[in-house]
């Protein structure tokens, strides 16, 4: 899985466990693309402070999921899930299809 990808899943199912502050640094670094440079300046803080802290909030990040594994849960459920609805459409089961879509959105 592509590492920008990676780290919006874990994100998003993890990132209410990191402090406010982590979530300000990670989102405007990770998720908004700002320069470490522009979040520094924003923030009062360094350039390296910046940066060791979206390191260590991706550490932290990759240990939630190394312990509960949610992310590889999602991902397995999705990918079951898109199974079922091309089977579905393999077979013209139409409400089997419209059940697949309706989990697939939920998720």
């Amino acid at each position: 899985m592509e590492k920008f990808v990676e780290q919006g899943y874990l994100y998003d199912f993890y990132g209410e466990l990191l402090t406010e502050r982590q979530q300000q640094v990670y989102e405007s670094v990770v998720l908004e693309d700002y320069s470490l440079s522009e979040v520094a300046e924003d923030l009062g803080i360094s350039r390296q402070g910046v940066h060791d802290m979206v390191k260590r909030c991706n550490k932290t990040l990759e240990e939630y999921e190394q312990k509960l594994h949610l992310v590889e849960k999602f991902l397995n459920i999705r990918a079951q899930v898109q199974r079922i609805g091309v089977l579905a459409r393999e077979y013209h089961s139409e409400e089997i299809a419209n059940i697949s879509s309706e989990i697939l959105e939920e998720l």
